[in-house]
């Protein structure tokens, strides 16, 4: 009989301290103090709520002072047992470190430090393409260039360099999203003209869903995908029959709390990915 496919382990953590403190990516300009607790919490347990009908959740407990712990995909990039620790390039998130290293090391993963000097921001710059058996590694704005070769010694896997060219989408988990059956869901304004010829060289035209400024904007290909369910803030009706085509089911879930700093359904997760690579 066919193995019993392993279910999925999300990372997350509660938004019990999450507010826009401070501005370091173009989202959190003017909303310093403007979250409301209330319904982040709201969205954030509905986020949850989807999550949980497909894979287990586990918590990392949330820390006074640290309010973008919550954005658990940026603590680094977990697989096989390993786990390659975020080196944050802004003061203000380094504190995370240490809460990472803890929970990881508690839970039995090994800690691979990146390189002294380079800057890594997790799953947010580095996302895994099960159907093509690789990462697609976004660099510009948060995580360096050199990341592609050290993780692919890491963790012994192809590792694909985007360059990002919009500091709105300043990590790649805000504008790119692999798909199962091999599909990828983009915003193509976001990365520069190499970046896009180089997904274009890889992604068969009919595999490649770009989306729209307006679309992009609505944090769309921040998305978690479990099976062929699709998590996000929201789609618009083309996107959703664009999806529907390919046999995946939207689920819209409002997260716009957490948009005003720059995150969304996929930077409120990370993926523990038991059988990568």
């Amino acid at each position: 009989m066919p193995e019993t496919p392993h279910r999925k382990k999300i990372l997350m953590c509660p938004p019990d301290y999450f507010g826009v403190d401070y501005v370091i990516n173009p989202w959190m300009e003017g909303q310093k103090g403007r979250t409301e607790a209330r319904e982040a919490r709201r969205q954030w347990l509905d986020l949850k709520a989807l999550i949980e009908r497909q894979a287990e959740v586990l918590l990392l407990s949330p820390r006074s002072g640290l309010p973008d712990l919550v954005f658990t995909a940026n603590a680094g990039l977990a697989g096989s047992g390993k786990f390659v620790i975020s080196r944050f390039r802004h003061p203000e998130r380094r504190g995370e470190e240490t809460l990472f290293r803890d929970w990881f090391e508690a839970h039995g993963f090994r800690v691979i430090d990146p390189p002294e000097g380079l800057f890594f921001e997790g799953a947010g710059d580095a996302l895994h393409d099960e159907t093509r058996k690789l990462f697609w590694v976004g660099h510009g704005f948060r995580s360096d260039a050199g990341l592609a070769p050290f993780l692919e010694k890491a963790l012994a896997t192809r590792a694909v360099p985007l360059g990002l060219a919009d500091p709105r989408y300043y990590h790649l988990d805000t504008c790119l999203c692999p798909l199962p059956g091999g599909f990828l869901l983009y915003y193509p304004g976001a990365f520069d003209p190499a970046s896009r010829a180089t997904i274009e060289a890889i992604v068969p035209d009919d595999k490649r869903v770009p989306v729209s400024a307006a679309e992009a904007a609505d944090f769309c290909c921040n998305a978690v995908a479990l099976g062929q369910t699709v998590i996000l803030n929201a789609a618009s009706p083309r996107l959703r029959d664009r999806l529907a085509q390919e046999g995946f089911v939207i689920e819209p879930t409002p997260l716009t709390e957490f948009m005003k700093a720059g995150g969304a359904a996929k930077c409120l997760t990370l993926d523990l990915y038991p059988n990568t690579p």
